[in-house]
């Protein structure tokens, strides 16, 4: 009987760690955008945690005032890098139905 029961969960286990392989190669086509400066830097990227896009009007390229640019790029790019790995996060919940497994992601 434990026989089965540990063969039933080596198999489970195949099978979830299956679909996360699957969740994480559809991360690095899905995409989540965040913005900066109301708007004027735009960066995308991938639930795979690569920045896919960056967006920049030109009414903020200041000469004078290169830092604040960097900043709000900065800013945006941390904001959807985090923004991928919460829909990554989202979609690992969904197999591991809310474990926390340390190493995944």
């Amino acid at each position: 009987m434990l026989k089965g029961g540990l063969g039933n969960l080596m198999k489970q286990a195949r099978q979830m760690q299956d679909k996360m392989e699957k969740i994480q190669e559809e991360m690095a086509s899905r995409t989540v955008e965040a913005a900066a400066g109301g708007g004027m830097v735009k960066v995308t990227a991938n639930g795979a945690g690569d920045i896919v896009s960056v967006k920049i009007e030109k009414e903020v390229v200041d000469p004078e005032d290169v830092e604040m640019l960097e900043d709000l790029v900065r800013a945006a790019c941390n904001e959807a890098v985090r923004k991928g790995r919460d829909l990554a996060a989202e979609e690992m919940k969904k197999i591991t139905g809310g474990l926390n497994i340390p190493g995944l992601m």
